[in-house]
């Protein structure tokens, strides 16, 4: 047996040498442990600097990219429309109208004392909304936010007020040109609206409910639409479509673009409810720049036409006419001497382009000629048993010649007076489904009658009319008048018979 010292040393060697094991195997982990973290960092930074490098790519591929200054990304991913706001709310006014009406007076105390031939006075004001396109005060907004006013005036968003002076109107296009006194005015410039794709971006700038500088954004849901409002004879009607909110007020606003530039001149909404349901409606400015300009320089609108009967091209028109598409707009009359059978064109033919822009529908085809005035040389491209082919063409005016109409002798005149076909207001109105309203009077039989501006006229001859052409062929081109009856300003009837 070891002496118990010995023992000691002993015991102690032994334990010494397992703490010698246990500190080689903890060396062996910690080493071991190093080596792993080592592998895994270098591995983790070479990760991170691989997305380094793509960070940068990416960062040069962006500065490569042209990017719209108006289309800023916020930081939760969301366009951003201060910019285009910004540049046009300053240059969207306020329209105010008001104008007085003579009323029969259904009270039978003043009937009493004055008869039954008393009238009374109603002032009517309304409110709209308007885009200033120059520095120094002309003014766009809707031929239905002025029409038969007597006084206009225009708020600007700085409250300063002006009395408005009417330049031109245009019922075919809804476009009415005002202008006020002042200098240095902000504006908004022109965009291009057939450059506008379904799905873009825009802003509506107006008024509604009379409150005053109010944005809303949307976007571009359809194109080139109809919607049978404008009263006009040769309407033009090709509405951008957008689900921007529009209601009471609006009318007459400016539809823009992400960079702030006019498309469109907001007109008009669709809903069961008369106020905003989804769907608004706005005249593209390539509309609206032709005829302000002849607003501008004649004092109403140079109106083009092709001389042809249209309508939609179906299914079948399609399949028997040999087309490839169910586009364009199928030729069912042509008149006489017009500007399309000076072409060539016939019966059956359908339009496919105006001056090489596409036409899918009738109201497209109404938006390219509406770009041109009598005179003016383009192509029509139509597809006639299947084959297409293209020919110039040189478009006349109303009164069927290439001449510009410079006074209102012209272009719808009869016996001295402007007449054009009554207005979907005028209409619901009256309860009528025809009629023409006296635009402008000057020294004729009209004027002779006694008959002024803003009456109706609903017979000539005892036959029904709903436009000026209705009116001459009534009465033989003016050789022939017997009979005539209407509604004055005021609502009462007039009519009046002549001896041969």
């Amino acid at each position: 047996m070891l002496p118990r010292l010995n023992g000691k040393y002993i015991v102690k060697f032994k334990m010494t040498d397992m703490k010698a094991k246990n500190l080689m195997v903890a060396l062996f982990m910690a080493f071991f442990g190093a080596f792993v973290a080592l592998f895994a960092y270098t591995r983790l930074e070479g990760k991170r600097g691989d997305a380094g490098k793509n960070d940068s790519i990416s960062a040069g591929l962006a500065e490569a990219k042209p990017v719209l200054t108006s289309m800023q990304q916020s930081a939760a991913g969301q366009v951003d429309f201060t910019y285009a706001a910004e540049q046009t709310v300053h240059a969207v006014v306020h329209v105010r109208t008001s104008a007085t009406y003579s009323v029969r007076s259904s009270n039978p105390i003043m009937e009493f004392f004055y008869g039954d031939s008393y009238h009374g006075k109603q002032e009517v004001k309304g409110y709209g909304s308007g885009v200033i396109i120059t520095s120094d005060g002309y003014i766009i907004t809707n031929y239905h936010v002025i029409d038969n006013a007597e006084k206009i005036t225009v708020k600007l968003n700085d409250n300063r007020e002006f009395d408005a002076q009417i330049i031109g109107s245009d019922p075919s296009t809804d476009i009415a040109l005002l202008k006020v006194k002042a200098e240095n005015l902000p504006f908004i410039k022109y965009g291009d609206s057939d450059q506008l794709r379904l799905g873009e971006w825009v802003l509506a700038v107006g008024n509604p409910f009379n409150l005053t500088s109010t944005v809303t954004a949307g976007i571009v849901s359809a194109k080139g639409r109809s919607l049978g409002i404008n009263g006009d004879t040769y309407k033009i009607e090709s509405f951008i479509q957008t689900d921007a909110a529009l209601n009471v007020g609006n009318s007459g606003g400016a539809l823009v673009n992400t960079l702030g530039q006019l498309v469109g001149i907001t007109s008009a909404i669709v809903s069961p409810t008369e106020a905003y349901a989804g769907n608004s409606f706005a005249i593209p400015v390539n509309i609206v720049k032709k005829v302000v300009e002849d607003l501008k320089q004649y004092g109403f609108a140079q109106r083009a036409v092709i001389g042809v009967s249209i309508s939609e091209v179906t299914p079948e028109i399609a399949d028997k006419e040999g087309l490839k598409e169910i586009r364009g707009a199928y030729i069912t009359g042509v008149s006489l001497n017009g500007a399309a059978q000076d072409a060539g064109l016939r019966e059956k033919d359908v339009i496919t382009r105006v001056n090489n822009i596409p036409v899918a529908s009738v109201s497209e085809l109404q938006e390219q000629v509406g770009k041109f005035r009598p005179g003016d040389q383009t192509s029509i491209t139509y597809v006639r048993g299947g084959k297409e082919s293209t020919v110039p063409i040189t478009m006349k005016n109303v009164d069927n010649s290439t001449g510009i109409v410079k006074s209102v002798s012209g272009g719808g005149s009869v016996f001295g007076a402007r007449l054009e076909p009554l207005s979907q207001s005028e209409r619901s109105t009256y309860r009528l489904d025809y009629g023409v309203k006296v635009t402008e009077i000057g020294d004729g039989r009209f004027k002779d009658l006694g008959i002024r501006k803003g009456y109706i006229i609903l017979s000539v001859n005892n036959k029904k009319v709903k436009s000026a052409g209705d009116v001459k062929e009534a009465t033989d081109d003016g050789q022939d008048f017997t009979a005539i009856e209407g509604i004055q300003s005021n609502g009462t009837r007039f009519s009046f018979q002549f001896v041969r």
